[in-house]
C-alpha cells in the first residue's frame, strides 16, 4: 500500500468531520493553544498539513502556517478552506521535501510520523525538521502508544475503538515494527467498508534516540495537550523537542592573556 494510494480523493473526501471525531473543538481548540504558545510569536511548518485541521484554526490565530503534503486530494480540501497566500503548501514527503523559509516550530500531529515505514525515513523526517528550524527552534510530534501490552501470545490483533457503525483494530508485525490499522464502517444494511492503512510504530525511548540524531533534545512531554503526566498507561504522547539556541560547533573561547612580568 502506498500512501499515495491510501490518501486518494475518496479518503480526502470522507476525511474532515466538521464538529466530530478528531475535528470536535475539545480535540482541535486545545491543540492550536498549545502550538500558537510553542511559535512564540514566530511561523510555523506542519509536516502532513492534510486538510487543514490544525493549519487553518491555528493560522486563525495569528500564527504563519505553511504546509508540506504528499497528498495533492487533501490539498484540494485545504484549498476549499483557506488560499494559497494565506497557507502555502508544498507538495511532497515530509521526510525529504524542503520548504521555504526559516521557522520557530514544525509540527506533526495525529500520529502521522508513522505513514513513514522505515526507520530510516523517521530519523530523516527529523533532520528534515531540524533543517527548517531556527537556533532554539521547536519539533512537536504527537504520537500514539504502541499496545503490545494488550496482545498475549500467539495473537495479533488489538481492537483500540468500538462504537455503533464503526470498529477499528490494529494488527501487529512485533518482528519488523509494522502495524496495520483497519477501519471497518457499517450500517444496517449488512454490508460493511473496510479501510487499511500500515504504519511503522515507535517506541517514546527510540522517538528520543531519532530526535538526538537530528541534533534536539527533549524538551518536555505529556500524555495529551493540555499538560496531562506522561505515565505508563498513556494512550498517547506530545513530545516537543528543542534545537540548542546556539548552533553546534566551536564555542568562543576567552581572550588569552599575558601574565604579568615577574619582578627582578
Amino acid at each position: 500500500m502506498r500512501q499515495e494510494d491510501i490518501w486518494n480523493a475518496e479518503t480526502a473526501r470522507e476525511y474532515d468531520t466538521p464538529g466530530a471525531g478528531m475535528f470536535a473543538p475539545e480535540v482541535v481548540g486545545p491543540t492550536v493553544e498549545r502550538l500558537a504558545e510553542l511559535a512564540d510569536g514566530g511561523a510555523a511548518l506542519e509536516f502532513a498539513i492534510g486538510t487543514g485541521r490544525i493549519a487553518v484554526p491555528l493560522a486563525e490565530r495569528g500564527v504563519p502556517v505553511t504546509g508540506i503534503e504528499l497528498s495533492r486530494p487533501m490539498v484540494e480540501r485545504l484549498r476549499a478552506k483557506a488560499d494559497e497566500a494565506t497557507i502555502p503548501v508544498i507538495i511532497g514527503d515530509m521526510a525529504t521535501t524542503v520548504a521555504p523559509g526559516t521557522y520557530s516550530l514544525v509540527y506533526l500531529v495525529f500520529n502521522t510520523i508513522s505513514n513513514l515505514l522505515t526507520q530510516d525515513e523517521q530519523v530523516a523526517c527529523f533532520r528534515n525538521a531540524a533543517r527548517h528550524l531556527a537556533p532554539g527552534g521547536r519539533f512537536v510530534v504527537e504520537l500514539w502508544v504502541p499496545e503490545l501490552r494488550k496482545l498475549p501470545p500467539g495473537q495479533t490483533a488489538t481492537v483500540w475503538h468500538c462504537e455503533p457503525g464503526y470498529i477499528g483494530l490494529d494488527t501487529y508485525d512485533v518482528l519488523h515494527q509494522q502495524v496495520v490499522s483497519h477501519h471497518v464502517r457499517f450500517d444496517g444494511t449488512g454490508s460493511a467498508r473496510l479501510a487499511r492503512s500500515p504504519h511503522r510504530y515507535i517506541w517514546p525511548a527510540e522517538l528520543d534516540l531519532m530526535a538526538r540524531l537530528a541534533g534536539f533534545a527533549l524538551e518536555s512531554r505529556h500524555a495529551d495537550w493540555v499538560g496531562a503526566e506522561f505515565t505508563a498507561e498513556s494512550r498517547s504522547h506530545v513530545s516537543v523537542y528543542r534545537l540548542p539556541a546556539r548552533p553546534p560547533g566551536r564555542q568562543p573561547q576567552p581572550p588569552l592573556t599575558c601574565p604579568a612580568p615577574s619582578g627582578a
